[in-house]
């Protein structure tokens, strides 16, 4: 069923259009459709007064396209001809490498009114992030989709391709795909998350972090969605990246202005910030496993206890047991036997696409454990 509202012309084949739709099966919303699946939380969402608006970070990788297929070698070469740097990050002058395919991308996302206010050179060589306006949940989540076909087709026209994959190398930073969430009323459209009156000092109101407390307790499963590949977890290393750290998180706690927690409050409050999200994610499946867990964190009043507002990296055994800190899974494996014990996931996913998904990723993980690396032939071929 296409949801015409949510139309969106090619920007690189104006005879063209998108529209995004709900899948329908004998004359009824399709259980198992990712698109449906939100749009019933949304509704939940609706019953309760409340709109969930959402804005993600898009990170990815651009690398020229010289066949090289995806062995070892791939995506080793990217557009900037210049010298690697040990820290590339911001860096101006590969951005200007980029420019020619940047900007048609920029212009390309701002004719479809999407808002771009930045864009800059990332940590990894090839790496850039671009961001938009936050939207409605729903049509952040259709336009996250589509960004990623339109990235591909206006690369290839410079002789190149995007990739997504979270973590391409081991040595250069992953690409996260962050959540900021916050909730409106449904009625006037105002930030319900907002406040100068914060006692903890980070602007956010009890709703939100009552929202954000919900997350958090459910936290491990959701990492299923929001990272949902064998790779994703590479890239949910405390280093791993040409600059040190990979500001990417390892813990599953929160904190102020601190990018090294995995729910962050970005200065001037109003808003929460998912950091685990990568660029590979479902983002249907994952804002709908984030807005369910976050709404039942309001219907419970939780508490996420004070933000933490150290490095966390540097946080030792100890301090995290007193502060009942715990790790985030460190394996798809991990996070599918989270999500499959977790009580909300079968509720928001429906027995079917539940079913399925836990299915597929199972042997998706089992499919990696049986492929032999070279990291293995390297390691044991002349061992003994």
């Amino acid at each position: 069923m296409p949801d015409p509202g949510a139309a969106m012309i090619l920007p690189w084949q104006k005879d063209v259009a998108l529209i995004p739709s709900d899948l329908w099966c004998d004359g009824a919303p399709f259980e198992a459709c990712s698109r449906n699946i939100l749009g019933r939380q949304v509704a939940r969402a609706k019953e309760m007064g409340f709109t969930m608006n959402l804005g993600m970070e898009a990170e990815f990788f651009v690398f020229r396209d010289e066949g090289e297929g995806r062995g070892e070698e791939a995506g080793r070469d990217p557009v900037s001809p210049k010298e690697h740097l040990e820290k590339p990050a911001y860096d101006t002058a590969r951005l200007l490498d980029n420019l020619p395919w940047h900007q048609e991308l920029e212009d390309a996302m701002n004719s479809l009114g999407w808002d771009v206010y930045s864009f800059d050179h990332e940590d990894g060589i090839g790496q850039v992030e671009v961001d938009f306006a936050y939207a409605d949940v729903k049509t952040m989540a259709d336009r996250y989709v589509f960004l990623r076909l339109m990235a591909n087709c206006i690369a290839e026209k410079h002789g190149a391709y995007a990739s997504f994959m979270p973590k391409p190398f081991g040595e250069r930073t992953g690409s996260g795909a962050h959540f900021n969430m916050s909730l409106a009323d449904a009625k006037t459209g105002a930030n319900l998350f907002k406040t100068d009156d914060d006692p903890r000092g980070c602007d956010l109101s009890e709703l939100g972090y009552q929202f954000l407390a919900g997350i958090l307790k459910h936290l491990p499963a959701i990492m299923a969605t929001v990272a949902p590949q064998v790779n994703s977890y590479k890239r949910l290393v405390k280093q791993g990246s040409m600059s040190g750290f990979t500001w990417a998180p390892i813990f599953a706690c929160y904190g102020n202005n601190n990018r090294t927690n995995a729910m962050r409050i970005p200065k001037g409050g109003g808003r929460v910030e998912l950091r685990a999200a990568d660029s590979a994610c479902n983002p249907y499946l994952g804002a709908a496993m984030c807005l369910a867990a976050g709404l039942q964190g309001i219907e419970e009043g939780l508490d996420p206890g004070e933000p933490n507002t150290d490095n966390m990296y540097l946080a030792n055994a100890r301090e995290l047991k007193k502060r009942k800190i715990s790790m985030l899974p460190r394996t798809l494996d991990e996070a599918g036997t989270e999500f499959e014990k977790d009580p909300i996931s079968k509720p928001v996913f429906g027995e079917a696409m539940f079913a399925s998904w836990s299915e597929y990723k199972r042997d998706e993980w089992l499919s990696y454990l049986n492929h032999v690396s070279d990291w293995e032939r390297s390691r044991y071929l002349r061992f003994f």
